[in-house]
């Protein structure tokens, strides 16, 4: 095997050639966690199942529950590993975690179903029944609860996180090593690059911050050499299709994973598939889609989500706009232009948080502007009111978009609604957002909302446009609830 070619000081000749892989401590202790985490919830569970069906009384009959409760658990936990429920490459990030947490569930309640009919066991229905519903869902809180620590800890600069070495050209390089900081929580420490041109020098060469440690032709040397325990390699023309399998085959054996970042980025899960075409992987990517069934469905859920929202918060939304009213002068309701799908204008209803002439204000505070882009943010508003500022907090104040859903101009879940001056400024792929009906929330909203760069908050709404779909809807609308508790953002 060619040796090492590193700008980072060479190893000597005393030191392994091909050194073991990292042990990834922490990696592990949270994997153990998470088996003492199913195992406490699965004993509930069969806990809560047994006292719900018999209650105090002991059950009739000659089943053993005393046998049955724990061959049950560890039958669980089997199914669980089966279905890689354990694997790191799974857990922590994506919806496949609990995808697997389900079927994992589903499956040995089918199974434990089949088995106790067909060897006649007696074992209650009922008892089986609540501990498969309230293990399933005890499972899904609990992954979801331990996800939420180990992404705060990622992004504090702790927890379990990958040690990843990029390898492609310097454009790629830079902007994979871009997208995997962006979004600190999801486990991609980058920790080195390797590119076709590094060259042995007196300064080791870096790409922005990052070391380069080496070139294309000792890749697998260069990530022991640093530590890394994955390889994700980025476009490049002179990584070649034979390169890119002999690299596979020399990391064999080593613990070090290979993943292919390809050029496509921003596109949803839901619309790549991969077919293989003579024997080639070839990626297939599905068209948005902006019409259809689907649409018609988000529409009618829209409209009677809105309604009863309306209904269940009516004695909410009088006493806002009484406090509105006695708190400055002018009127409750604030209506103001916005531009909506396919560049339709309509006017989006909200209860006023500013004075009345706050529009002629903002030339005198242009210059106090706080975003980039073409919005206008300022922490300390000295416009805004003080009921205002509480209503802004809390997201209050956008509570009357619920009539602009309903009347079909708006979405629960959707991109921004531009003003029309910002409109007018949109280059091509900008204008895009027009394509789907603005939202009273969205992935803006859950990913900081004002505290976003004008950048990232229009590169959110794209992918919205570009991947929306109800079941991602269902989870903004959930996380929306997290981000209005938090006031994260919003101001």
């Amino acid at each position: 095997m060619t040796s090492a070619t590193l700008l980072t000081p060479v190893r000597s000749s005393s030191q392994p050639r091909n050194p073991p892989p990292p042990v990834r401590t922490d990696q592990r202790t949270y994997i153990r966690t998470l088996v003492v985490l199913d195992t406490a919830v699965l004993t509930v569970a069969v806990l809560v199942g047994y006292a719900v069906r018999f209650g105090e009384a002991a059950p009739r009959g000659p089943v053993p529950y005393v046998l049955v409760a724990p061959a049950l658990v560890l039958a669980w936990l089997v199914s669980l590993k089966a279905l890689r429920c354990y694997d790191d490459r799974v857990v922590g990030y994506g919806a496949d975690e609990y995808r697997r947490v389900s079927m994992a569930s589903l499956r040995l309640a089918g199974a434990t179903a089949i088995a106790g009919y067909v060897a006649d066991v007696g074992v209650s229905r009922g008892f089986l029944a609540i501990t498969f519903a309230v293990g399933t869902i005890g499972l899904e809180v609990a992954r979801f609860a331990a996800r939420k620590r180990l992404h705060r800890a990622r992004s504090q600069g702790s927890g379990w996180s990958r040690r990843v070495l990029v390898v492609g050209d310097t454009a790629h390089v830079l902007e994979l090593v871009h997208t995997l900081r962006r979004e600190p929580y999801a486990g991609y420490q980058v920790v080195g690059a390797c590119i076709p041109d590094a060259l042995l020098a007196p300064v080791a060469q870096r790409l922005g911050d990052v070391p380069v440690v080496g070139s294309f032709r000792a890749i697998p040397e260069a990530a022991a050499a640093i530590g890394a325990d994955t390889v994700a390699v980025t476009a490049c023309g002179e990584l070649t299709a034979t390169r890119l399998r002999r690299l596979g085959w020399q990391l064999e054996g080593t613990g070090i994973d290979l993943v292919l970042a390809p050029a496509l980025t921003d596109v949803a899960g839901p619309r790549i598939h991969t077919r293989p075409v003579a024997g080639l992987p070839l990626i297939h990517v599905e068209a948005p889609e902006f019409r259809g069934v689907r649409k018609l469905v988000k529409g009618f859920v829209d409209r009677s989500m809105s309604l009863i929202a309306l209904a269940l918060l009516l004695p909410l939304l009088v006493v806002i706009a009484l406090a509105v009213k006695l708190d400055s002068r002018g009127p409750v309701l604030f209506r103001q232009i916005r531009v909506g799908q396919g560049g339709e204008e309509f006017g989006v209803f909200k209860f006023r948080t500013m004075v009345i002439n706050a529009d002629e204000l903002l030339a005198e505070l242009a210059a106090r502007n706080e975003t980039d882009g073409l919005m206008f943010k300022m922490r300390d508003d000295p416009r805004v009111t003080r009921v205002g500022r509480l209503l802004r907090k809390w997201s209050l104040d956008e509570l009357p978009q619920l009539v602009n859903v309903l009347l079909g101009q708006m979405s629960l879940v959707g991109p921004r609604p531009p003003l029309p001056s910002e409109v007018a400024r949109y280059d091509g792929d900008v204008a895009r957002r027009l394509l789907v009906k603005p939202g009273m929330t969205g992935l803006w909203q859950v990913s900081g909302r004002s505290d976003l760069s004008w950048e990232d908050g229009i590169r959110l709404d794209l992918y919205y446009v570009e991947n929306w779909s109800l079941a991602a809807d269902l989870t903004i609308l959930w996380k929306t609830v997290g981000a209005v508790v938090n006031s994260r953002g919003a101001y």
